[in-house]
C-alpha cells in the first residue's frame, strides 16, 4: 500500500464522487424519482411557477448532472406530478409534492448508509480537508 500522504487526492475524490452519486441516484430511483426529477420538484416546491430556462439558471453549478431538464419535466408532466400553464411555467401538483415528500422522508436513511462506520468527527474532518483543497486550488 502506498503512503496515504502521497496518494492522489483528485483520484480518490473522483472515485468517492462517482460511488456516492451512483448510490444516491439508485436509491432515489428505487423511491420513484430520478435525481433530476427530485431536484425539479424541490425547486418548484420552494418557488413554484418557473419555466425550464429559469430552473436551469437557478440550478447554476448545482445543475443535476448532464440530465435533460426538459425531458425530465415531460416525464413529470406525464406522471401528473407537475402541470404547465399557457406561458410555459411549471407548477407542482399534489402528486408532485407527495412524491417529493416521500423521497425526502428517506434522505436520513440514505445519509446514514453513507456515514455508516464513520465517526462524526472523522466525517467533519474529511469535509474540512476537501474544502481546504478546493480553496487551495481556486
Amino acid at each position: 500500500m502506498n503512503d496515504p500522504v502521497v496518494e492522489p487526492a483528485a483520484y480518490w475524490a473522483g472515485k468517492a464522487h462517482a460511488a456516492l452519486t451512483a448510490f444516491t441516484r439508485a436509491r432515489q430511483a428505487e423511491l420513484g424519482l430520478t435525481h433530476t426529477q427530485f431536484c425539479l420538484l424541490c425547486a418548484l416546491t420552494d418557488d413554484d411557477g418557473q419555466t425550464i430556462s429559469e430552473l436551469g439558471r437557478a440550478f447554476g453549478e448545482q445543475r443535476p448532472g448532464s440530465d435533460d431538464l426538459a425531458a425530465e419535466a415531460e416525464l413529470l408532466l406525464d406522471q401528473k406530478r407537475i402541470k404547465v400553464d399557457r406561458h410555459g411555467r411549471l407548477w407542482i401538483t399534489t402528486a408532485g409534492r407527495e412524491a417529493c415528500d416521500h423521497l425526502r422522508q428517506h434522505l436520513p436513511e440514505i445519509t446514514a448508509r453513507i456515514h455508516h462506520g464513520i465517526p462524526d468527527a472523522d466525517y467533519q474532518q474529511a469535509l474540512s480537508v476537501l474544502q481546504q483543497m478546493i480553496r487551495n486550488v481556486s
